[in-house]
């Protein structure tokens, strides 16, 4: 068969919904200032979709630090890999400030999040070596297995009881290779808003010799006395061997960093193919990103807004009956019972009726029959827009329970249970 016949066969799970309203439901367009309100079809929605968690996209200390240094400095500089001629002084400084800031010896700049932890991971092991991860990781702790030649070993969401099984099954391959153990997991998971379980994770280096990469993408800024992470919220920063985050959440940039001992930074540094062949981060964005670190450490008052509005609206939610989970962050899922077409309904209704735009999560995301409406509160949110949201959340409900969002044949069924037929 030819190649692109074959792909246009088979367009995969997003794909074969590729001809539904583009720019709707997928690829959607929010225009105007980032902003708890934004601008969608012509219309202004309350937005619950942007990871700005401590509202610095639009700081305004911010916005004159990202255009003056784009002034000073334009968007090429400096120009080439950082290994060859895109090194500077304020690249090693964004580095060892971020590392001081989450309590580790020293740092590491990456270009992006996803296309980063691929590569921290690829360059962390080899065919010898055995990966044991947590069943609901990123996409992009997924895919940087795939790059691993070796064995890996997954155990279900936070059981640790069954870590501790897949850490025998590692040792012993790893008696046999002469490879060493990497257990990965996150910080604060994006989906469920819960913690990974640091601190039993760590106890278990008593039993068994690995080390432990931490995906902390939306901890960092929003957990722990200082917004240090998720290891600083549970006490176990020290036990965390190679901590990642990303700049695209609560620095609301570009980038991410790595950060653990100087040893295997350094390692890193000289094995990690996606930064040793790609162009460095553009001195804007580094000088940019010190200005957010700076904001981030310097004024507490933005993290203690974000729970403000995050203690609201889940407490808002719980107290109206709806399930938000196990989320112990500010990622707030909604959990409702319904098919991938009432969903698609819903959302429809939610942003054309009440003005509400967030972001909805259905099947193979979430299992068959579960709809997941997921809410990113932030520091420029008020608690007005928590009361018109969980206003418009108990109607939207009223309608789903009654099958006001089913297709006919779904009504059909929903009508023949209720006559009991």
């Amino acid at each position: 068969m030819d190649l692109f016949e074959k792909l246009l066969k088979d367009r995969g799970h997003l794909g074969s919904h590729s001809h539904v309203d583009d720019n709707y439901y997928m690829f959607p367009k929010l225009e105007g200032e980032i902003a708890p309100r934004m601008m969608f079809k012509g219309k202004e929605m309350l937005t619950w979709s942007l990871n700005n968690y401590l509202g610095l996209a639009n700081h305004i200390e911010v916005r004159k630090a990202d255009a003056q240094a784009a002034a000073n400095w334009g968007l090429g500089y400096p120009m080439g890999a950082r290994m060859m001629t895109g090194n500077s002084d304020h690249h090693e400084q964004l580095e060892q400030e971020l590392a001081t800031f989450v309590g580790k010896e020293t740092g590491m700049l990456l270009n992006f999040g996803y296309q980063g932890i691929m590569s921290v991971i690829d360059a962390l092991v080899d065919r010898k070596d055995v990966i044991v991860y947590d069943a609901e990781a990123h996409a992009c702790i997924i895919d940087g297995l795939r790059l691993h030649i070796g064995k890996r070993f997954v155990y279900p969401h936070n059981d640790i009881d069954n870590l501790e099984t897949q850490l025998r099954r590692a040792e012993r391959l790893t008696r046999e290779s002469g490879g060493g153990i990497l257990v990965i997991t996150e910080g604060v998971f994006g989906m469920s808003g819960n913690m990974g379980d640091l601190k039993s994770i760590i106890r278990l280096k008593d039993k068994f010799n690995f080390r432990l990469l931490v995906d902390d993408a939306h901890g960092f800024g929003t957990m722990g006395a200082t917004g240090a992470g998720a290891g600083e919220e549970q006490n176990s920063q020290e036990g965390i061997d190679i901590y990642f985050s990303t700049f695209a959440k609560s620095m609301a940039s570009i980038g991410a960093f790595i950060a653990g001992s100087f040893n295997i930074i350094d390692h890193l540094k000289y094995n990690i193919r996606s930064q040793i062949f790609a162009k460095t981060l553009p001195m804007p964005l580094v000088i940019g990103n010190l200005k957010r670190l700076e904001l981030l450490r310097s004024n507490p008052g933005l993290k203690d807004q974000l729970w403000v509005i995050v203690n609201a609206i889940q407490s808002g939610l719980k107290d109206k009956g709806f399930n938000i989970g196990s989320t112990q962050s500010p990622v707030t899922p909604v959990l409702l019972n319904g098919t991938t077409y009432e969903a698609m309904n819903m959302v429809r209704d939610l942003r054309n009726e009440y003005s509400i735009f967030c972001s909805v999560i259905a099947y193979p995301v979430v299992p068959k029959g579960v709809i997941m409406l997921r809410i990113i509160p932030t520091a420029v949110h008020t608690l007005e827009d928590v009361s018109q949201t969980i206003s418009a959340f108990e109607k939207v409900k009223i309608k789903l329970d009654a099958g006001f969002y089913a297709s006919q044949g779904e009504k059909a069924a929903i009508l023949a249970k209720k006559e009991g037929l």
